[in-house]
Order: C-alpha cells, then structure tokens, then sequence
C-alpha cells in the first residue's frame, strides 16, 4: 500500500518511522517532511493545506491511504475536500472531517458539546469584540486564577491564565478588541481554573468503535519547574505514573464514551484520533480541551510503545474495522525531551548546521524542524528542532537516556529543559533522581 503522512514536525517524523516497520507499507511519502523524514519516505514540496497539490500527487503516487498530522487541513476540511472529488472518494483517508475537527476548531463548540452531553469540564461563558464590556463585568466576579482561551487556533499560543484581575482584563481587551490572534479570538471563552495536574489521553475512533491509546503527560512551559513562556511542548512521558487503572477507567466512562455517543448523536462520523487534554483533579478527570489528532511531542511518546502494526491500525480505523484489531502496547516508559532553537517560543534562529549523533539501543531521534541543505546536511528550521526519546523499564532510566542524547546534539544555541519526568518520580517507589 502507498501511504501519504500530510506534515512536517515530529509527530509526522514518528508516524512516518512506525509505518516504515509495516511490511503493509509498499511506499511512503511526507508533505511537505523533513530532514528526518527524507530519509525513510519521499518528501514532497505541498503545503499541508494546498489540497489541490496534494490531491494531484494522490493521483499521480497511486496513493491509497492518507493520514493527517496536523489540525490546520482538518480544520479547513481536507477530508470534505476528499469526500467531494469522485477520483478521490474511494481513497482511506485518517482524520476527521471538518463538522468532526470543530471540536478543536472551535473552543466554543466543543465547550457546548460538552456540556450538552454531560462531559465534566469547568465552568465557561464566551464573550466578543460586541460583548466586550459584559466580558469585563464578569471577569470582575472571578475568583482567581482565571483562564482565557481564543476560540479558534493560534498554533497552541491562545490560552493565558491570567493571575490577577487586571492581567485578565488587559487580556481580554487583547484578544477581543485589538484581535490578538487574529480571527482565532473573535470570540474568547473565561473559564474557571482547575486545579489539578494534566495529562492527555489519545482515542483512535473509526465512528463506531474506538481503542484507547496509551496516555501522556506533556511540558508546555519554555523554563525548568514549568517556567516561563508556554511553548508547543517541550517534552512528554508516557505512561503517565498517577494515571492509574482506576482514574483510566473513569476517563473512559466519564469522557470517551459520551464523547463518542455525542458525535454520532449530532450526525458526525469522527474518523481518527481525538486527543483528550485532562485535568486530573482529586481523581476526577475534567476534560480542558480536545484536538482533532495526535498531540506534539506526546506522538513522539505514545507510537513508540504501540506494538501492533500501523499500517493495519489505520487502514482499519480508515475502513470501520477497529474492532477486528488488537491493539498491544509496550510495558516499558517512553520520554521524549525537546531540543529547541536558540529564542522560542518568540522569534527564533534558523539555519544552524546541525550535528546530530547516532542514536543508540532503545533510543530515536525525530526531526521536527529541520531541512536537509546541500551535501546532507541538515539545518535548523523551526523553532522546536528535534526530539531526543528513549525508551527503558523505569521512568528514570529513560529519563537519563533522554537527556544524554539531548547533551549529544550541536547546533548554534540549542536549549532543552532537564526536567523533563522529574515530577512524577515522586509517584514511582524506589526511582531516585540520578540527573
């Protein structure tokens, strides 16, 4: 089977790397790729949001399955796009379709579905450049911290909890009167502060049946101790230590199952991931938002300790199928640590020579920006540049693996947090910090 991956990071690097073990996978091509990506697959030169470009490539690579990494084609509707063309409806595709992909589209749609169909979240009311001034009141009466969060995308950048009174109105004012994000905070959502500790839990759904994917927890914070900026992630651990079989259990009963019941009751046939991002409180999963596909770097985490075949996994999810498969997965923990450019998540370099080591037993390198140059040499390009992951039995040994290969990679101002699963040590016996 010839396989496209519609893409460019780390996420599609680590599909691309798990499809390649496919025995089912005849060729492989990425668009637009990367320098890792080039390696295993034919990248081709398409935006992930030129459909016209990527349709004729479809045609002309005799391509039979697509998979979309990121949200940006779900959102526009790739998969309507597909649906519409008679020479491309018969071609599998995974992702939703642009009615399924609202739920990360659209903070305010799925803040509704949720609370239509009984799905614990926090408390919210959505407010516009007309409504300003009613937004303004109600912030007033907030207890603090309070967080606001732009309806639409802003490429992970639109949410801010906001720690006193006036923060929160200048935001606001931001968002909503001087268009912050542009389009994306036409209408802002105030919603209450949870407090609890996050993780993500990864739903495959082919619109009927469904398999729970092995959980994440991420790091969006630039700075050691969750510092600073909020970044597009800076490392992820999976599985995730606190996540025990109980509050699983719940999550599925609580969170997917009416999730799944409230898409096929609203006439949408959700086809892909949906990524849920939880809010583990007092043993309570409140759902903070969903995305219409796999997150990034938990991607980078997750397919790593998944050891059934990609390729039969999505052409099942692609045809209705995915309760003939079973899904295995790894015991072992997976952690990835993000090696970033020299100034993200603000403006950032690029085009630093890279070297990059061979990586060792039970560890990978995913590119997520970089471009390969003349020679084979690879470059900085994007501000989170490559993903160090290992895998090993302890969370800490994996940890260390992790780092050292971070330490191993040269390029012109890199920076990578050295905290990355520090945090959860505390729920394992016996794991002591070594580094």
């Amino acid at each position: 089977m010839n396989i496209l991956i519609i893409g460019s990071g780390g996420r599609e690097h680590a599909f691309a790397w798990k499809i390649t073990q496919s025995k089912n996978c005849t060729q492989l091509f990425v668009a637009p790729g990367n320098a890792g990506t080039a390696k295993i697959a034919q990248n081709l030169p398409i935006a992930v949001s030129d459909f016209t470009k990527i349709a004729e490539a479809v045609k002309e690579h005799n391509i039979q399955m697509v998979i979309v990494g990121p949200e940006d084609p779900l959102v526009k509707g790739i998969v309507d796009f597909f649906r519409k063309d008679k020479s491309l409806k018969k071609i599998k595709i995974v992702g939703p379709d642009a009615a399924g992909a609202q739920l990360e589209g659209s903070k305010d749609f799925s803040k509704n579905f949720m609370q239509k169909y009984g799905i614990p979240t926090a408390a919210s009311q959505t407010f516009t450049k007309d409504t300003l001034q009613e937004g303004l009141a109600y912030l007033a009466q907030q207890s603090l911290p309070i967080v606001l969060k732009a309806d639409g995308l802003a490429a992970g950048k639109g949410v801010i909890i906001a720690e006193t009174h006036e923060e929160a109105r200048q935001s606001l004012h931001e968002m909503l009167a001087e268009a912050k994000f542009g389009d994306a905070s036409s209408k802002v959502l105030v919603e209450q502060y949870l407090n609890g500790i996050e993780l993500s839990v990864f739903v495959l759904t082919d619109g009927k049946n469904y398999k729970i994917l092995p959980e994440a927890k991420d790091y969006k914070r630039i700075g050691d101790g969750d510092k600073g900026l909020n970044t597009g992630g800076m490392g992820a651990v999976s599985p995730v230590p606190f996540a025990d079989e109980a509050f699983l259990s719940k999550v599925e009963e609580k969170v997917v199952k009416p999730t799944l019941t409230g898409l096929q009751a609203e006439g949408i046939k959700y086809v892909g991931f949906i990524f849920v991002g939880l809010m583990n409180v007092q043993g309570e999963p409140y759902v903070i938002e969903y995305n219409a596909r796999m997150g990034d770097p938990e991607t980078e985490v997750v397919l790593p300790r998944i050891k059934t075949d990609m390729v039969k996994l999505m052409k099942a999810t692609a045809e209705g199928k995915l309760d003939k498969i079973k899904l295995a997965v790894h015991a072992k923990a997976a952690i990835a640590t993000v090696v970033v450019a020299k100034g993200y998540p603000e403006d950032y370099r690029k085009g630093d020579i890279m070297v990059i080591p061979k990586p060792q037993k039970d560890t990978i390198l995913f590119h997520a920006g970089t471009r390969l140059a003349e020679r084979d040499i690879v470059l900085t390009n994007g501000g989170r540049v490559i993903v160090s992951v290992a895998m090993a039995r302890t969370l800490n040994s994996a940890r260390q693996k992790s780092q050292r290969l971070a330490k191993n990679i040269i390029f012109d101002g890199k920076y990578f947090r050295k905290d990355i699963g520090k945090d959860l040590l505390k729920y394992l016996k016996g794991e002591k910090e070594d580094i």
